[in-house]
């Protein structure tokens, strides 16, 4: 998703850069995307003008869904977000205002057309790509009203259980059509909770309440474990064995290469891929992903590096609009013993650093030698 700028002026994905859906676009896949996008609201940067041939969703993010309800927003002259559909060739169009009247059922809709997608694919015989990025378990935490007081646990248990369910109905249809052991399914994440709480917002109890990090520190707009660390489930029947698990890294970029080489596909070889290909890994052919760490980043900024167990911190900022502080030695933090990276422990393991620091050395060397544009 990125970090992007908040006002609204043009921002987001280029046309050069190569995604996902334009790779497997070129060796015959079908592409859908349902849900939220945040890489660019303007003609060019839609999922449609970037390899998508078909979108159902909304751009940017669906906090946006609470600015008609609040006071002063109706004065500011700004626009609404609105919720948009489109195919690829065309600039999707507007279909209803994102308003929190809508913001319980979106994720059905979304649910429905994948579904949809699936069987018109199967029928043409044709093999598909689809992203799904619920708007669940965004805020303002609203559940369907299929699902609302349907946990007995509260409003953020119903929207787990929703989700539980939408993700259900997914896989039982890849399993009606017959293609369970032809498909690749992934479930994640794109960051831990959100840093919210009733006391930090307009919205009412119910519409604030969000998840936790379990044993991790802290949430969204840091650069702690509890930010970092999200699930990530993959089902393929045959080819990936049920019910095994790993400590190893892996780095969502690294779903790009990894993707590619399995569909044979052409990954970019004309630029820096920063993602490693985990295709022997998930396929259980070696036990190391490859991946030691990477580059914490928040915003633009580099913040830390992460190493096997350890982490080294540069900045820590608690929460998103808590104290930052920049330290002239790095913090270091054991994450086995201290999972919630409170006791820096650089001092007698300065040895950490020498072991972490060269893949950020790597790091910015290749920014010298391709600058981000």
């Amino acid at each position: 998703n990125g970090t992007v700028p908040l006002g609204e002026g043009v921002y987001g994905l280029v046309q050069w850069e190569v995604t996902m859906s334009e790779m497997l676009s070129e060796v015959g896949y079908a592409t859908g995307m349902y849900g939220k996008w945040h890489l660019g609201r303007t003609p060019g940067r839609f999922p449609t003008a970037q390899g998508f041939d078909e979108w159902y969703g909304v751009p940017n993010s669906t906090d946006e869904s609470v600015y008609s309800s609040v006071p002063g927003f109706a004065e500011s002259g700004l626009p609404e977000t609105f919720v948009m559909d489109g195919k690829k060739g065309s600039v999707p169009k507007k279909v209803r205002p994102y308003r929190l009247d809508y913001r319980p059922l979106i994720d059905r809709d979304l649910t429905d057309r994948a579904i949809n997608f699936m069987n018109k694919q199967e029928r043409a015989k044709k093999p598909f790509f689809i992203y799904l990025p619920y708007t669940a378990t965004h805020f303002p935490t609203m559940p369907h009203p299929d699902f609302k007081g349907k946990s007995g646990n509260g409003v953020w248990a119903d929207l787990l259980m929703q989700v539980d369910s939408y993700v259900g109905e997914l896989l039982d249809t890849v399993e009606d059509l017959g293609i369970a052991e032809n498909t690749i399914f992934i479930f994640t994440a794109d960051n831990g909770p959100e840093s919210l709480s009733a006391g930090e917002t307009s919205m009412t109890v119910e519409t604030a309440v969000h998840g936790s990090s379990g044993p991790w520190r802290s949430t969204l707009f840091t650069g702690y474990e509890g930010a970092l660390r999200v699930p990530f489930a993959i089902r393929w029947p045959g080819k990936i064995e049920a019910g095994r698990e790993s400590d190893e890294i892996v780095h969502e970029m690294d779903l790009f290469p990894t993707l590619g080489k399995i569909a044979g596909a052409d990954v970019p070889d004309d630029r820096v891929i920063d993602g490693i290909d985990m295709a022997e890994f998930f396929l259980g052919r070696t036990k190391k992903s490859g991946r030691d760490g990477f580059i914490v980043y928040m915003g633009n900024d580099v913040f830390g590096v992460k190493w096997r167990n350890w982490k080294l911190h540069f900045k820590e900022q608690t929460g998103w609009n808590g104290v930052l502080r920049e330290y002239t030695m790095p913090r270091a933090y054991n994450l086995l013993n201290d999972p919630l990276e409170r006791d820096n422990v650089l001092f007698p393991h300065t040895w950490v650093p020498k072991a972490a620091l060269p893949q950020l050395e790597e790091h910015v060397a290749s920014l010298k030698e391709h600058p981000p544009i």
